[in-house]
């Protein structure tokens, strides 16, 4: 009887299959990858800050020669934290941001939203529908590429509205996505380590004298 017992009792490690570190096997996987994204941040900033906006290639200023995208000073980044649309305003902060939600698996809502910002822009109504169609294939519609997360009732009155497109089609999903990101995604950006190494300001060091 009491075998019968130990036996009933006994933990099933079977179902809990475990790495030599500890973590489930998925679980260390997703963790593993995550560190990798966050590791290639600064070689990926320059191609994300030439793409923050309009597709294209980097401006030129007036000697031809191409601008290069330098990293804002500590200042600069301390000014990111006083709004989420201050942060969204500067080219590198956005470059930022958007490796930042890659990392995190949710990129889609910084791309959703820039995809709205020059959706009203658009003054050609034939661009206007046709842009409204590849907003809704790419991130609205069932199961799209980069669906983004949205009540039903959003999805429909996008889905009728986009018929006769104006440049008001996105504007509700566009607030909530906006909504989301500043009060989830951001919070967490301030925190995170990449943030705070450009907040940092370098230490100087100074060489002894000779005596």
């Amino acid at each position: 009887m009491q075998s019968a017992m130990f036996l009933a009792f006994q933990p099933n490690f079977g179902s809990m299959e475990k790495s030599a570190s500890g973590y489930p096997k998925g679980e260390e996987k997703r963790e593993k990858m995550k560190r990798t994204i966050i590791k290639d941040w600064k070689t990926r900033l320059s191609y994300f800050v030439q793409n923050s906006s309009t597709p294209g290639k980097p401006k030129a200023n007036k000697k031809g020669k191409q601008q290069a995208f330098i990293r804002p000073s500590p200042e600069e980044a301390l000014l990111w934290s006083e709004t989420f649309d201050e942060l969204l305003a500067n080219k590198y902060g956005l470059a930022a941001f958007r490796a930042f939600l890659k990392s995190e698996f949710c990129e889609e809502n910084i791309e959703f939203w820039l995809a709205c910002e020059d959706f009203k822009k658009t003054k050609s109504p034939q661009k206007l529908t046709s842009k409204a169609r590849k907003i809704y294939t790419d991130f609205i519609e069932k199961e799209a590429p980069k669906e983004i997360n949205i009540d039903f009732q959003t999805k429909t009155m996008i889905a009728q509205n986009i018929e006769e497109a104006t440049t008001g089609c996105f504007t509700t999903a566009q607030k909530r996505v906006y909504s989301l990101m500043e009060n989830n995604s951001y919070p967490r950006f301030l925190e995170s380590e990449f943030y705070q190494d450009l907040c940092r300001k370098p230490q100087i060091t100074r060489e002894p004298q000779a005596t």
